[in-house]
This record gives structure tokens, sequence and C-alpha cells, in this order.
């Protein structure tokens, strides 16, 4: 790693892995030496996690740069030991995080030799028994970006319109890219949207591909008929079938853009549990309770949502969407999945809605 990059600082910790910005030390077909970069590690510890990773891996690998609003993979390692990396190929999976998902266990050098020849691998644990298990992690190395994640970004801006309309434009641009490529987010919210501030103004990148998942049908903008199981997703931005615990399409993204794009464009924020931080997410308050709106929805299909709701909103206060856009929220947030827009339609619609002329 040091040969190609250095690690500067942590930036980012989550569930799965940490974030460090990085500098290129030499240039290369990876960059230019200097460069900013986000290097993440992603511990292999289980084959849950690993599975996950994989997944995040070859959605990356998939997109492969196509989209300026699609968050891009530079390179990524195979950590083998403590101070050993192995680069992978493009085209390649890593084959021993692929075992280890398969077999549904992580193995070090000890447990495969003592498959090999038990007697021998028994003297070696009972010597070497408090060693521990050879060190796997998974290095992604991405593209940097500076202005922290759109819930960040946003709440430290003063309140306009054009750029939220630019915001979710990219946004919209950026699903029925992924939609196209038979990709399925599923955890779309603004901490999985960073921004890069640029001279003539922010650009939004989707990213954390951890829970997409790839899926057959139709890419001609039509909506996709395969049906997922999993419940994954974070709870305010989840659509109502994935609350019902039925089967859902790739509707579910909508649901999940519907909700952040209501937040942006009116502002409006909660409080996570045992936090003071303040989060962008549309919701439905029920005396001091919120509750998520794909939650509400699912209790209560016939749920009448009033768009826009300024009691909700926080100051400073910008002007409400317009007509065409409200409409287009409420389409959105509809909560039967075909009565909502492909993304594709959902990106005709938002030029439509800000630039009627």
């Amino acid at each position: 790693m040091d040969k190609l990059y250095t690690l500067q600082r942590e930036v980012g910790r989550g569930s799965y892995g940490v974030v460090f910005e990085g500098r290129i030390t030499e240039t290369g077909w990876w960059g230019q030496r200097g460069d900013t970069v986000a290097i993440k590690r992603l511990p292999c510890c289980n084959p849950e996690s690993i599975e996950l990773y994989l997944q995040e891996l070859w959605v990356m690998r998939s997109t492969a740069r196509n989209h300026p609003n699609v968050i891009a993979l530079s390179n990524c390692f195979l950590q083998t030991g403590p101070k050993t990396l192995q680069p992978l190929k493009s085209d390649r999976l890593p084959l021993d995080l692929v075992e280890s998902v398969l077999k549904g266990r992580v193995e070090d050098k000890d447990s495969k030799s003592q498959r090999r020849n038990p007697s021998r691998s028994r003297r070696r644990v009972t010597l070497a028994k408090d060693v521990p298990r050879r060190v796997f992690a998974l290095w992604l190395v991405m593209e940097y970006c500076n202005g922290g994640d759109l819930n960040h970004y946003v709440l430290s801006q003063c309140p306009d319109a054009q750029c939220n309309h630019s915001v979710i434009q990219q946004l919209s641009s950026a699903v029925a890219f992924l939609h196209g490529l038979g990709i399925v987010h599923r955890d779309l919210k603004p901490d999985n949207v960073l921004v890069h501030l640029t001279r003539t103004g922010p650009v939004v990148k989707v990213a954390d591909f951890g829970l997409s998942k790839m899926v057959a049908g139709p890419r001609d903008g039509e909506q996709s008929r395969q049906a997922l199981s999993s419940t994954c997703g974070s709870d305010f931005y989840m659509a109502p079938e994935i609350w019902a615990g039925r089967s859902y399409t790739a509707q579910a993204d909508i649901f999940s853009l519907g909700v952040l794009f209501w937040a942006v464009l009116e502002r409006i924020t909660f409080l996570e549990d045992g936090s003071n931080q303040e989060q962008l997410g549309a919701y439905v308050q029920r005396g001091r309770w919120l509750s998520p709106l794909g939650e509400a929805l699912c209790h209560n299909p016939a749920l009448q949502l009033v768009i826009p709701m300024r009691a909700r909103r926080a100051p400073p206060l910008q002007p409400p969407p317009g007509p065409a856009l409200c409409a287009l929220l409420l389409d959105m947030l509809a909560c039967d999945p075909a009565a909502r827009p492909t993304a594709l339609r959902l990106e005709e619609r938002i030029r439509q809605a800000v630039d009627p002329h």
C-alpha cells in the first residue's frame, strides 16, 4: 500500500469498515502523485460481512466510472497478512473470500492444514493455540469527496432552491443509470450520498453499495419485475412493501428517493435516538413519536400525505416545492410500487418540473 498510497486520517467509520483520506504516492494509471483518494478498509471477520463486501466490489466494478454521480472505484487490494497486500485484477473476485462465503466460515492456514494432516495439525494447534487468526481485509480505493455526505452538506448551507433542484436532478440521473444496469441500491439515504465541491457547484455521488443487488429484467427504463425478499435498508427510507415483509422490486429505491427528495426540498429533519445530530428525513408524527413514512403507509395504505408540510421544516425556511414537484413526490411515495414512476421516467419528470421551459 505504501508504494501507491499513504493514509492521512480517518474520515468515517461504520458498522462494517473504516474510511481513510489518503494520498497517491506515485503517478500511474491509478492517478497523479499527491491526488487525494478515499480508502476503505473492510475487515473480513465473518462470511456475512464478506458477502456484503463482495457485493459492493462487484457493483462498483460494474459501474466502471461511467457516471459522474456514482462513486468511482480506482483500485482494490486483498490483505493476507499484517503488511501483505495483494492487488486484485479488475475481472476477478478474490477466491479466498468467495470460498469463505460459500463454506459459511472464515479459515486460517492452521485450520486448512488440520484437515489435510490431522495428527500434525493437532500438535501445531497445541503449540500455537494463542496465535491469532491470519488477518484478512479488503481495501477499496475510491474517489475522494471533499464535501462530506448529503446530510452534512445540506444542513450546513443556507437554503437554496436552485442547489436543491440540482441535487435531486443528479440523484435521479444516478439511479436511472444504476437501474439501467440492473442494480438496485436498497439503502438510498443522505448518509450514502457523498458531495464533491467544485467551482461550478456541488456534485453528488451515490455510494455504499454493500446492500445493493444485481437483478435481471428489462434495462430500457421499464420496471424490473424481478422480486427481492431480503429485508434491508434504513427505517426512515424503507418502502412500505419492505415494512410489510413482502417481495419488492427496484421501485423500492424510488420510494427511498421520494423520502430523500422531500426532506431536501423542504429541509425536513429529525433527531435519531441517542443523538443530537439532525438528520434529513420525512416522517409521520403521532404525538411525540415519529413513524417512518413506509411504516405508516404499510399500516394505512390510504394515508394522505400533505406536501408541502411547513410545520416540519427546519429553519431557516425556504420556498416550498412547486405544484409539479409536489405531485411528483406524492407519486414517488405511493404505497403501490406500480404507481411510482420508473427511474427513467422520474428523471424526465424532474427535468420538466425544475425547468418547465
